[in-house]
C-alpha cells in the first residue's frame, strides 16, 4: 500500500502467526481499524498511523512471551511482529490489552524447507490459506503491517553460498500483496529478506514492484544497515524485522565446528553498538522502524543464543539496552552481566579437549549489584541443526557430577561418553532478572 501521492507513500512492518483460528475479535468488533501509510517528505520516507507520526520500537514475539507485553511497554516497546498467524487471535487481543500494535506475519512456504514452487496446486492452497487470514484480521484496531513471507530467498547451494530461488517464489507473493492492496486498504504489506543480498533483492523488486518497504533481516552486519540501504540505491522506505545478538553463522567455532556463543553481558553491550550504528539519525531518511530479535526464548544452536528472555521468563541484559535505547535511561534494576567464562583456566577459543572422568573447573565473571544465585547445567550439544529458523530439538541434559561448588565457579568431572557438550552457568539477581554464559568442550578419550 505505497501511495505515489506529493508527500509519500503506505507502508508498515513485518508480523509473524499462522492462522488457528478466523473468528474476528472483540477488539475489532468494537474498534475501527487504523490507518497505516507512509509519506515521503523533503526525501525522508515517514510511518503514519492515523495521520500522526509512529516511532516503531518493536521486537519479534516468539517461545514463552505470550503475556509478556507489560514488559515491553515499560521497557517503552510499542510494537511486535510474528512469523505466522497461528495464535493470532491470542497475540492480537494480548496487543490490545497492552496498547501496542502488531505486523502480523504469514507463514508462506519456503523452497529451502521443501516447498515446490512449480506445483500450482500447492500454491494456490496457500494463497487461499492467506486469503482467509486477510479476512480474519484486516480490520483489528491494533494491526499495523502484514508481512506475508518470512525470507523466501533463503536457498543454498551445495558449498554453502546463497543460491537463487525459483522466480516463481516472488510471482507468488507479489500476488498476495495485490491481494491485500485489494482488500485491506489501511495496513501497507512487506516480506523479509535473510540479509541483504544486492542480486536478490534486486530479482525480487522486478517481480514485487507492488510491495509497500523493503524488510531486512541483519544480525552483525546490521551495524552497515546505513552503508547497506545507500549502496542499494532504491527508492523505497526499509524496515530491520529482524535484528539482535551476532548471529551464530557469523561467530568463531571451536575445532569441531561447535558456534561459540557471547556472555550475556558482551552480547548485550555488542549488541548495543550495532543498534546505535545501525538506526542513529536515520542517515538515509529510508528507514521506518526496527524489530529487534527475539522477544521470548529459543532453540537454535543453545536455549540462550537468541532469546531477551530466558526459558523461565526472566528478561535478560539486551532487555536492559533495548530500554535505555528507547526510553533514554537503564531501568532501576539491571541483569547481570556475564562477561567471561572459563574451563580449567581456559578460554572457549581455545577449543577445550578433556579426558573422560577428568576433574574440570569452570568460573564465569559477573557484573551486578544483588548478591547473586548460580545455577549451572550440562547439556549435549545440537545433534540436528535447524536451517532459516526452522524448528530445532533441544538438546538432552547430562548429569553433573559435582565436586565443589561456590559463587561463580562449579567443580565436576567430565562425562565419562565421547562427544561434544555445553556447560551453562545462569545468575539470578533475586529480582526477576538473570544473566547467562556457558562454554563448549569436547570429551576425547586418550589414544
Amino acid at each position: 500500500m505505497f501511495k505515489n501521492t506529493l508527500l509519500g507513500a503506505s507502508l508498515l512492518v513485518a508480523l509473524a502467526c499462522a492462522p488457528a483460528s478466523f473468528a474476528v475479535s472483540a477488539a475489532s468488533a468494537v474498534a475501527p481499524p487504523k490507518h497505516v501509510e507512509i509519506v515521503k517528505r523533503d526525501g525522508v520516507y515517514q510511518l503514519l498511523v492515523d495521520g500522526a507520526p509512529y516511532d516503531v520500537k518493536g521486537v519479534g514475539l516468539g517461545g514463552n512471551a505470550q503475556g509478556s507485553l507489560s514488559l515491553l511497554t515499560a521497557a517503552g516497546g510499542n510494537s511486535i511482529r510474528t512469523w505466522s498467524a497461528n495464535n493470532a487471535e491470542a497475540v492480537l487481543q494480548d496487543a490490545a490489552d497492552n496498547g501496542v500494535m502488531v505486523a502480523l506475519g504469514f507463514n508462506t512456504d519456503k523452497e529451502l524447507h521443501g516447498f515446490d514452487y512449480n506445483d500450482e496446486a500447492a500454491v494456490q492452497a496457500q494463497f487461499e490459506r492467506l486469503k482467509k487470514t486477510v479476512q480474519a484480521y484486516k480490520h483489528h484496531p491494533n494491526l499495523l503491517a502484514w508481512v506475508v513471507a518470512n525470507e523466501p530467498n533463503l536457498l543454498f547451494n551445495d558449498d554453502g553460498s546463497l543460491k537463487d530461488v525459483n522466480p516463481k517464489v516472488y510471482q507468488a507473493i507479489t500476488e498476495m500483496i495485490d491481494y491485500i492492496h485489494r482488500e485491506d486498504p489501511n495496513h501497507p504489506v512487506t516480506y523479509a529478506f535473510a540479509g541483504a543480498p544486492e542480486r536478490h533483492i534486486k530479482t525480487a523488486m522486478r517481480y514485487t514492484p507492488n510491495v509497500d518497504f523493503i524488510s531486512l533481516q541483519l544480525y552483525g552486519d546490521v551495524a552497515n544497515l546505513p552503508e547497506i540501504i545507500a549502496g542499494l540505491n532504491i527508492d523505497k522506505p526499509f524496515m530491520v524485522t529482524e535484528y539482535g545478538a551476532i548471529g551464530h553463522w557469523e561467530r568463531p567455532t571451536t575445532e569441531w565446528g561447535r558456534e561459540l556463543e557471547e556472555p550475556s553481558g558482551v552480547k548485550a553491550a555488542t549488541f548495543s553498538e550495532r543498534l546505535h550504528q545501525a538506526f542513529d539519525n536515520n542517515p538515509t531518511g529510508k528507514v521506518i522502524g526496527s524489530f529487534a530479535f527475539l522477544w521470548g526464548q529459543k532453540q537454535e544452536r543453545t536455549p540462550t543464543w537468541y532469546g531477551m528472555i530466558n526459558a523461565d521468563g526472566k528478561p535478560n541484559a539486551r532487555v536492559d539496552e533495548l530500554t535505555r535505547y528507547w526510553t533514554g535511561q537503564y531501568p532501576s534494576n539491571r541483569a547481570p552481566r556475564a562477561t567471561e567464562i572459563t574451563l580449567n583456566a581456559q578460554q572457549a577459543a581455545d577449543s577445550v579437549y578433556v579426558k573422560p572422568g577428568q576433574p574440570l573447573t569452570v568460573k564465569v565473571a559477573v557484573s551486578d549489584e544483588d548478591p547473586l544465585r548460580y545455577e549451572w547445567q550440562l547439556l549435549k550439544e545440537v545433534d540436528v541443526r535447524s536451517q532459516g529458523g526452522a524448528y530445532e530439538k533441544k538438546p538432552d541434559a547430562v548429569a553433573i557430577a559435582t565436586i565443589k561448588e561456590q559463587d561463580g565457579e562449579l567443580s565436576f568431572t567430565a562425562p565419562t561418553a565421547e562427544g561434544d557438550y555445553r556447560i551453562y552457568a545462569y545468575i539470578y539477581d533475586g529480582k526477576g532478572k538473570v544473566g547467562n554464559a556457558n562454554f563448549p568442550f569436547y570429551v576425547k578419550p586418550q589414544p
